[in-house]
């Protein structure tokens, strides 16, 4: 437990600096959290798989991504100020890094439709809970927003999605994985209609939460999202073929708890078809 400890105490400081002027080193949150920087090193690895790093990158520009969604009136150049770059050009390298496509380009994309919908590259990590049947611990994301959202809306329709076969994507490099994440949000937020809200939960997992009670509007965007199956995303001049698991819920249960969200919107694996 001393682990996780470490653990949600850097995750709580990293994001507490995610805008600092200057940018927090892994020293500083070791120091932070009265932990060496190799034990910390070690946590980061061996729980989140990516380096205390590569993960405060990525909240970064999750964060600056969604700041050009609700703020689109900031400019890009205000917004690489405030997360600590001192050129457009260091910010847009490290946001195509991330998101497969320069920061203009998702701006126009998440914005020209008039609407605003919360999109999560890679979600703020807040805890630990255990699932009903399992003996591990297994981490989980922040879907508060999701659930306000569900409590105004708990006669509507979710369509759920899941990345078919993620791994071998990640086995060619983490960033193609990144990019395969990135691309599947694109395609169930091109489903959209103009109050329907798409969140990541999960590692490959999404919810797209609509603003309808009609079962067959649900299964329109669903089979919209299949038959985008097998187009391939672009990877350092490769085509690797992208294909979604997804299905229709309806969470009946009226009183069903933060907790509770995550797994009921997982699709299980006896029912994942294309």
């Amino acid at each position: 437990m001393a682990n996780l400890d470490l653990l949600m105490r850097s995750l709580e400081f990293i994001e507490e600096h995610l805008e600092d002027t200057v940018a927090v080193q892994t020293e500083d949150i070791a120091a932070g959290c009265y932990a060496s920087k190799s034990a910390l090193e070690k946590v980061f690895k061996y729980t989140i798989h990516f380096s205390v790093h590569d993960y405060i990158i990525r909240r970064k520009m999750t964060r600056a991504a969604r700041l050009m969604i609700e703020k689109p009136a900031l400019s890009i150049l205000d917004i690489a100020v405030q997360f600590g770059y001192s050129s457009h050009e260091a910010f847009t390298r490290t946001f195509s890094q991330v998101w497969n496509c320069n920061p203009s380009d998702f701006k126009k994309r998440y914005t020209e439709k008039g609407r605003e919908h919360s999109a999560e590259l890679f979600p703020k990590i807040t805890g630990f809970i255990q699932l009903e049947g399992e003996t591990i611990m297994r981490r989980t994301v922040d879907i508060s927003e999701l659930y306000d959202f569900f409590k105004s809306r708990k006669d509507c329709w979710f369509v759920c999605g899941d990345i078919v076969h993620l791994i071998p994507i990640n086995e060619i490099s983490r960033k193609a994985g990144d990019a395969a994440i990135a691309e599947a949000l694109r395609r169930m937020e091109s489903v959209c209609g103009p109050e329907d809200v798409v969140f990541r939960i999960g590692g490959d997992e999404f919810a797209l939460l609509t603003n309808s009670r009609d079962q067959s509007y649900a299964e329109e965007l669903k089979e919209k999202i299949l038959a985008m199956n097998g187009q391939p995303i672009q990877f350092e001049g490769k085509d690797i073929a992208l294909s979604l698991y997804a299905k229709t819920v309806k969470i009946e249960d009226k009183t069903v708890r933060y907790a509770e969200m995550f797994p009921k919107l997982m699709i299980p694996d006896t029912e994942k078809t294309n």
